[in-house]
């Protein structure tokens, strides 16, 4: 052959053997790479003793509770462990209100934030066997009585939620965590079993928000306006019915001593414009 010919089979030989050698190299790495992360992941990262669990935020709870909680095995490879899973277990078995899980890797070690679930008020529920008292937190939870001794409480527990239910939780909680702006004197909150709601305050009487539906926020509304607006001869006096089933037309009943009542119908907060910003809020009168 020519050496033209001979020369280019040459250097297609020897691409050839390159790129086998650089092929043989990729896999060699590759698969050392694998096998350290491997190691790594098994048993670098891995949880060995008790120790390496750390619970910050409660006072209530201990190392031992979480573990035992959570469901943890020791050694327990750090990486296997799904922090929205573990948090999901521990709000399912332990008094907290919030659960924060965290996988730290230098050094190895599980992060555990809780917030302990505080009473904010005492409650009534119907069982079988009667009426049963307990507690609730700002979420709405039930908090029985033999929770409640491990766990604290905040502010005197005045206000009273009769007919608790678990279906009437989310209700309960924006009731509660309207609670400041509602007014003073708010001593009950109650569910009648056909899911009607009703406050009482010392202020407006007895309050009827009706359904525990997608309106709750506007009624709730109208009760902090009215609160807020009704004229001082109006509050408290006894027997006294505010029906706010339709927010945009609260009712309001007054009684008086003799059995003879009066109708009235207060204004409700007006609704922001698009364009014009809110407008001020008319007074409250009757009609």
């Amino acid at each position: 052959m020519p050496p033209g010919v001979l020369r280019r089979k040459e250097l297609r030989r020897q691409r050839r053997g390159e790129r086998l050698r650089q092929l043989w190299r990729i896999l060699v790495f590759s698969g050392m790479s694998v096998g350290l992360g491997y190691l790594l992941l098994r048993q670098g990262w891995t949880l060995r003793e008790p120790n390496q669990v750390e619970v910050l935020g409660s006072a209530v709870v201990s190392r031992d509770q979480v573990i035992t909680a959570a469901g943890l095995r020791f050694p327990q490879p750090l990486m296997a462990l799904q922090p929205r899973l573990v948090a999901s277990d521990l709000m399912g078995a332990l008094p907290v209100e919030q659960v924060k899980v965290s996988r730290l890797m230098l050094p190895p070690r599980l992060r555990v934030e809780l917030k302990d679930r505080e009473a904010v008020a005492r409650a009534v529920r119907r069982t079988d066997r009667g009426p049963e008292m307990g507690f609730v937190d700002g979420l709405g939870n039930w908090i029985s009585i033999r929770q409640h001794m491990g766990i604290r409480s905040q502010g005197d527990l005045s206000l009273l939620v009769v007919g608790w239910n678990a279906r009437h939780r989310s209700a309960l909680a924006q009731v509660l965590k309207e609670r400041e702006v509602l007014g003073p004197g708010l001593r009950e909150i109650r569910f009648e079993p056909d899911g009607s709601l009703w406050l009482s305050t010392s202020q407006l009487g007895r309050v009827r928000l009706g359904p525990p539906d997608a309106r709750l926020p506007r009624r709730l509304e109208v009760v902090a306006h009215l609160s807020r607006t009704l004229p001082a001869t109006m509050k408290g006096a006894p027997p006294q019915l505010i029906d706010l089933t339709d927010p945009e037309q609260p009712e309001l009943s007054l009684g008086n001593r003799g059995g003879s009542g009066s109708a009235a119908r207060p204004s409700p907060p007006p609704r922001p414009g698009p364009a014009t910003g809110s407008p001020r809020p008319a007074p409250a009168g009757t009609q």
